[in-house]
């Protein structure tokens, strides 16, 4: 009976641009690029596609097409899992009859029954069809544990040959192991620790970031089966971010990163959403690791003129306005990074020396706003970074515990990301004796953590500048996210 072994993609389910119907087409697209990427099978229907927000008949039809598409080509294992018996059994027979290899049935959810329904739930769907039954454990998703015990004796089921265990409790795994590896599979199904699960003896994984780096996790995959464990560990730290990211968001990050590597699959059903599972932030990191490993191009820099730009508001402070920038190379970026109380927020502009920068420049150093005084960034003393930076404290500052805050880590971490900026090209290094950069920088007076401060204002001050150089956010951007943004700190006391 087959046994699931090696790298399956928890395929996302590509959406038409309003969301309403299934994308046979960018679908079909996904599953080509997958096979031709090396996996061993492919999941439709999990919870990376959005099962629960499907009708019975939208899953009917992605198995179809999947099932049709792959064309014996590799695996295909249909999610079919339900909260009802009745409704999962339904989906079993039919991905029986439509020609699946397998089924993955996550434990019934929501109404959180107990061991003995959990257990006649997979018992009666094993003695009714005649399928390979993949058992799914995701307890942050059912709320409920398919206990090591539980399997165990699922495991006694003739055509129960595998668990997907999406947990990420390597405690959980390693009993399982401990207790079946003899009967059935372990796949691993959290993307943080498949090289810890495929070293204690998991035979493959089925995960949310395949869509996106199939081919890594294969070459993972194969060094473990060959002994190779430095090689793989190696692998495993350049995609940990990617797989972290994704591993929290689903199948919001795996679509986003998806586009952004060119193939475009649609949005997420509501109530999942970008800025909500996915972060803004989360997201150009996201977008950052791909750039890296070199799954996406980096966008060319260029610096041009802009007329007839507003100037936004925030920084008429510095007496700056719409009128005197008429004429003159000037980029505004912003970013947000971390959480309250050493959440990060960067609002920067960059310009020419020429500009109107210098004039904000010199009037911020000549008479600063008591609470306000700006600071150069520098890297160590009478080391200031190139291009000149200018630091201003977003909130005015009452102690000296908030001044060394501000004066300390943020300063170091803007300094550095300045640096950083500049060494990847993300600044033209032929600029940098031409341009200025002020940066207004916020740290909450609760701050206490300053290693916090420093990671998020680092984090915050890259995507601000690359977000400046790049014109981001852009039109489709803002339009896309218009009906769901929100203030980063509207839901919180």
């Amino acid at each position: 009976m087959f046994k699931p072994e090696g790298i399956f993609p928890a395929l996302v389910t590509p959406f038409t641009d309003n969301g309403k119907e299934i994308n046979d087409e960018q679908l079909r697209a996904l599953v080509n690029r997958c096979i031709e990427l090396g996996v061993n099978g492919v999941v439709p229907c999990g919870t990376t596609g959005e099962f629960v927000n499907l009708t019975i008949e939208e899953r009917k039809h992605v198995i179809d097409v999947v099932i049709d598409e792959v064309n014996d080509r590799c695996s295909v294992i249909a999610g079919t899992g339900a909260s009802g018996t009745k409704q999962a059994l339904e989906m079993t027979q039919y991905a029986k009859d439509a020609g699946a290899d397998a089924v993955l049935i996550v434990t019934p959810f929501y109404l959180k029954p107990t061991n003995r329904g959990i257990y006649q739930h997979f018992y009666t769907i094993a003695n009714k069809v005649d399928i390979p039954i993949v058992l799914y454990n995701i307890p942050q998703c059912t709320g409920v544990w398919l206990k090591w015990q539980m399997v165990e004796d699922l495991a006694q089921i003739p055509n129960i040959v595998a668990l997907k265990d999406s947990s990420g409790e390597l405690r959980y795994m390693l009993a399982v192991l401990e207790k079946v590896r003899d009967k059935i599979n372990i796949l691993c199904g959290h993307d943080e620790v498949v090289i810890a699960a495929l070293a204690a003896g998991a035979s493959g994984a089925i995960l949310a970031s395949a869509n996106v780096i199939p081919d890594i996790w294969i070459q993972i995959y194969r060094h473990v089966q060959n002994g190779e464990l430095q090689k793989a560990r190696d692998l495993q730290y350049r995609v940990q971010k990617i797989a972290r990211i994704i591993a929290g968001s689903g199948a919001v990050g795996a679509k986003e990163a998806l586009k952004m590597i060119g193939l475009k699959v649609g949005p997420v059903r509501h109530p999942l959403s970008i800025g909500g599972e996915l972060s803004y932030e989360a997201r150009e990191e996201l977008r950052l690791e791909l750039e890296k490993i070199g799954k996406i191009k980096p966008k060319p820099v260029a610096f041009e003129k802009i007329t007839e730009k507003p100037l936004e508001e925030r920084f008429e402070t510095l007496g700056i306005s719409s009128k005197t920038i008429k004429d003159f190379t000037i980029k505004i970026g912003e970013a947000l990074a971390g959480e309250e109380p050493e959440v990060a927020h960067i609002d920067l502009m960059i310009g020419q020396k020429d500009g109107p920068l210098s004039e904000a420049y010199a009037k911020a150093k000549a008479s600063p706003s008591p609470g306000h005084e700006p600071l150069l960034a520098i890297l160590e003393p009478n080391l200031a970074v190139k291009p000149t930076t200018l630091i201003v404290p977003t909130v005015t500052i009452r102690s000296m515990r908030q001044a060394s805050m501000i004066y300390g880590p943020a300063q170091a971490a803007v300094a550095k990301a300045v640096v950083d900026s500049v060494a990847d090209g993300t600044i033209p290094k032929e600029f940098v004796d031409e341009i200025l950069i002020i940066a207004n920088v916020f740290v909450h007076p609760a701050a206490v953590n300053r290693q916090r401060v420093y990671i998020n204002n680092y984090k915050a001050m890259r995507h601000a500048l690359r977000r400046a150089i790049e014109g981001r956010p852009t039109i489709e951007e803002l339009l896309e996210n218009k009906n769901r943004a929100k203030h980063p700190f509207k839901y919180t006391p």
